[in-house]
């Protein structure tokens, strides 16, 4: 067993109070919904997304793509898919949040960051099923782990299917303190007690708004 396995484990194990789905119906509608809009988003999409990964790559010579672990449903754990903004040996000192100016971005690719365009191949993760198009932001396991130590309540989070965008993203931004932190559990949570497709839709144009999102770093 991977230290990931023992970790995924103990988080499945660990969530205090499952917050029930809707119902299978639910489900089902929002499979759909996801499918079609990922599909319909890379359709529209595709000549930004080929645009921004030749940017990366003529930036500095690096990998265009990262995949990078993150803690979905029930805890388990999947890689999810991004373009590569910051450089190739941004962590070697450990994963940690990025901040503003951060000077690990590569040069010249902040704006991808701001218009959260570097986040447009994480529609692959959603065909797949790791993600949806609306609900929590999946965190990552080493920063979700010291997180349940300071919110207990956020494996709470672990009961959906995680998504690109959700009520914490629209109504909160980028944030990666505790206190904000805190405030987005409490939108997931909120979120998670009333979710619906009527809601989903609501939330997925109320995005749109927030593509250029200057708290991004």
């Amino acid at each position: 067993m991977t230290v990931f396995d023992a970790i995924q484990t103990d988080w499945a194990q660990a969530r205090r109070s499952e917050l029930a789905s809707p119902g299978m119906g639910f489900e089902i509608a929002k499979r759909m919904v996801d499918l079609s809009g990922a599909l319909l988003a890379l359709a529209l999409f595709s000549p930004v997304l080929l645009f921004a990964a030749t940017w990366v790559k003529l930036a500095d010579g690096g990998p265009v793509f990262y995949r990078q672990y993150r803690v979905g449903r029930d805890g388990k754990l999947f890689k999810i898919w991004k373009l590569r903004t910051m450089r190739t040996d941004a962590e070697a000192d450990g994963p940690q949040y990025a901040t503003d100016n951060d000077p690990r971005i590569v040069r010249g690719c902040g704006w991808m960051r701001t218009s959260h365009i570097d986040e447009l191949p994480q529609l692959l993760n959603v065909l797949r099923g790791d993600m949806s198009l609306v609900g929590p932001r999946p965190e990552r396991p080493e920063l979700m782990d010291q997180l349940r130590k300071d919110l207990p309540d956020v494996d709470r989070r672990l009961s959906a299917t995680p998504g690109i965008t959700g009520l914490a993203q629209v109504v909160n931004g980028y944030t990666n303190d505790l206190d904000g932190m805190r405030r987005k559990l409490d939108l997931d949570l909120h979120y998670l007690e009333r979710r619906s497709i009527v809601l989903d839709a609501r939330l997925i144009l109320k995005t749109f708004p927030r593509f250029w999102d200057r708290t991004a770093c």
